[in-house]
């Protein structure tokens, strides 16, 4: 059989086939057409952590009465309630849920905010270094920060009042001694704080049945952060 004959029975074919569905001749060398899928809900991988806050009640930011004698603005650090007050005058404060300075780590004393930042970056002071060598030198500010997002350093401390990465610490005894409130709180607390604002931090050792104890604040201070651990101490508001 001669090459033209072979050409011409391929070419019929190929005409006979056209009226049902033309396919190319070498369709294994073409791209594979799209499939089309029926459309379909994708499952989203769970998101980051949000910050919700803490779920037990009386961690959550709440406005609660004050009997105190405390300038509108001052910041009361309830240590061994894990409460944070901020003073809002006319006899109210708002009250923060807060994570505190594990055994060994707590303070107490009469400062106040030196500066403030968002976002802040992280540098872990020398003595932590020390306990825990494999710690980053630093760490930008951001989601996975430590301090969360927002800081209020305590002046002539190396500690801070900041948010947290971490919310399920909040009510805990967990720090280095800084002041933890979960992100939307600090947040809140931040918008409020003026640079200059008083910080009272109260002892660990301040419990309800033991008032008498010596408080180991300034002396010009000492009566008067005693008499605002008096106030809240009673009402039993926690």
């Amino acid at each position: 059989m001669s090459r033209s004959v072979v050409l011409a029975a391929l070419i019929g074919a190929v005409a006979l086939c056209g009226t049902a569905k033309a396919e190319p001749l070498f369709a294994f060398l073409a791209p594979a057409a799209p499939t089309q899928l029926a459309p379909q809900t994708a499952a989203l991988a769970p998101a980051e952590e949000e910050d919700e806050g803490p779920v037990d009640a009386r961690l959550r930011r709440q406005i609660v009465s004050y009997a105190g004698h405390e300038a509108p603005g001052t910041i009361i650090v309830d240590t061994p309630n894990t409460h944070l007050y901020y003073v809002l005058g006319s006899g109210k404060a708002m009250r923060y849920g807060i994570g505190v300075g594990r055994e060994g780590f707590t303070w107490s004393g009469v400062k106040s905010v030196e500066r403030k930042t968002e976002w802040p970056d992280w540098y872990p002071p020398s003595e932590m270094l020390a306990r825990q060598p494999y710690l980053p030198r630093m760490t930008a500010g951001g989601p996975g920060n430590p301090l969360g997002a927002r800081a209020m350093y305590i002046a002539g401390t190396q500690y801070r009042i900041h948010g947290t990465n971490a919310p399920s610490t909040i009510g805990k005894q967990v720090s280095s001694g800084c002041i933890r409130l979960t992100n939307n709180d600090v947040i809140d607390l931040f918008n409020r704080v003026q640079i200059g604002a008083k910080v009272i931090v109260l002892p660990q050792t301040a419990l309800a049945k033991s008032r008498q104890a010596s408080l180991a604040y300034a002396p010009q201070s000492q009566s008067r952060a005693q008499a605002t651990w008096n106030t809240i101490q009673p009402s039993g508001r926690y």
